[in-house]
């Protein structure tokens, strides 16, 4: 079984124990998160897909560290300009291990409370008729005649 999943922007097909990088993820090392934007599913052959998640299914996984990938250079020229600069940034990731797909658990709703509000009796007001307005006429082009 895999799914595809947004995770942190990002599009990533997962399976169950299945390392991924992803962009830096807001929690601690060894921390459990899910994820609930899951785009599609297969489970041997039988393809769910969703528009635009599937309700109900999440996928769950497990923080295990925050580093830094490879070193990107950046490099720009122009051509018989003398003009050349080099520069480069590692980008902050996580490396997350999926721990199952599955179904979210159903959320409960709160309980209601067995509260009666009483209906006030509304204080009727002896309404005035109110005058029709007449929009003043226009007059009339003389030239039309």
């Amino acid at each position: 079984m895999y799914a595809i999943v947004e995770i942190a922007g990002h599009q990533y097909k997962v399976q169950k124990d299945q390392q991924v990088y992803v962009n830096r993820l807001s929690g601690e090392e060894g921390s459990k998160m899910s994820f609930d934007k899951v785009l599609l599913t297969d489970d041997n052959g039988k393809v769910e897909v969703g528009a635009p998640v599937i309700a109900g299914i999440k996928v769950d996984a497990t923080i295990v560290s925050h580093l830094k990938a490879d070193k990107e250079i950046v490099f720009k020229k122009k051509r018989r300009k003398g003009y050349r600069v080099k520069n480069g940034h590692r980008q902050y990731i996580s490396l997350i291990v999926i721990e199952g797909i599955g179904k979210a658990a159903a959320k409960k709703a709160p309980a209601k409370k067995a509260e009666v509000k009483e209906a006030a009796p509304k204080a009727e007001k002896a309404a005035a008729p109110k005058k029709a307005t007449k929009k003043a006429e226009a007059p009339k082009d003389a030239s039309a005649e």
